[in-house]
């Protein structure tokens, strides 16, 4: 029951509207008995300040970022998280007893959380793209303490700037699409994860390609678990492609799930909601 003493939590993002995070965070909010919504609201990049500022002022208990914001907010927060401080990035804030913005990430523990039983411990493995997704997925392959991570991606630059964010890591490497090396990797790896944006559904049809085309992926074998970013499809060209090579899967709606779990321990200072509450609110909406 929405009541005059509810409080709301928003996604802030532009666009907005494919975002499944209201359909999980209200069901986890219904379970844990809060008298709090989550609601969704396109915002601008000329409109984000205006936006942040406002909402310390009303009943606005805590706040998710995505694209394009996750970097601009943090000229606008006080207290910013070492995670965040370290990814550049910046998904969840919430009001501190100053009422002002208090600032975390919470992707990286997202991204882990269908790997962490997989004893991937000195394991080899490779991420696909060096865009923004590719910073929270290094620090995630560290913490689970694979022995090699390489990134392979078709822009020098962005590649260049991601592995010097790591330069004092010695298991990192980048290189091309486009390297002979990258066959004898994909071949090797024992983990591989999109962070790229092909394959995804798009309101004009869905993305048929493979990241770097079909070729790129002929040396892929049955023993690599292939994990997508991408939660919508669920079942992406790559993953259907690496299925059937015996492949292992992992889609990007745990990862959703997951992150959207530790931004509520964030905002509610230590509730935590289980899993399945989140997920099966997907599934049955999806």
């Amino acid at each position: 029951m929405i009541s005059s003493k509810t409080s709301f939590i928003a996604l802030i993002g532009n666009p907005i509207s494919h975002s499944l995070s209201p359909i999980m965070q209200n069901a986890a909010f219904q379970y844990l008995g809060l008298d709090l919504i989550y609601i969704a609201i396109p915002c601008k990049n000329e409109d984000l300040e205006l936006v942040l500022n406002t909402f310390k002022k009303i009943n606005c208990k805590g706040l998710n970022i995505t694209i394009p914001h996750k970097e601009k907010v943090f000229n606008l927060c006080s207290e910013i998280s070492p995670i965040a401080n370290k990814l550049k990035a910046i998904n969840t804030l919430k009001l501190n007893s100053e009422k002002e913005w208090s600032a975390t990430n919470t992707d990286v523990e997202g991204f882990i959380y269908p790997l962490k039983n997989l004893n991937l411990a000195k394991k080899k493995s490779i991420i696909i793209g060096s865009g923004g997704a590719a910073r929270s997925v290094i620090q995630g392959l560290i913490d689970l303490n694979l022995s090699t991570i390489s990134v392979i991606s078709r822009n020098r630059s962005s590649l260049n700037e991601l592995i010097k964010n790591f330069d004092n890591q010695n298991q990192l490497q980048g290189l091309l699409n486009t390297d002979d090396q990258a066959q004898i990797l994909i071949r090797e790896a024992d983990l591989i994860v999109n962070t790229t944006p092909v394959g995804m559904k798009t309101t004009r049809s869905e993305n048929n390609e493979l990241p770097y085309g079909e070729a790129f992926w002929r040396s892929l074998n049955s023993k690599t678990i292939v994990y997508d970013l991408i939660y919508n499809p669920a079942l992406t060209p790559l993953l259907k492609f690496s299925a059937k090579k015996g492949c292992m899967t992992i889609n990007g709606l745990e990862m959703l799930v997951a992150q959207g779990m530790k931004s509520i321990t964030f905002w509610t200072d230590g509730l935590e909601v289980p899993f399945h509450v989140m997920n099966d609110a997907l599934k049955k909406y999806l």
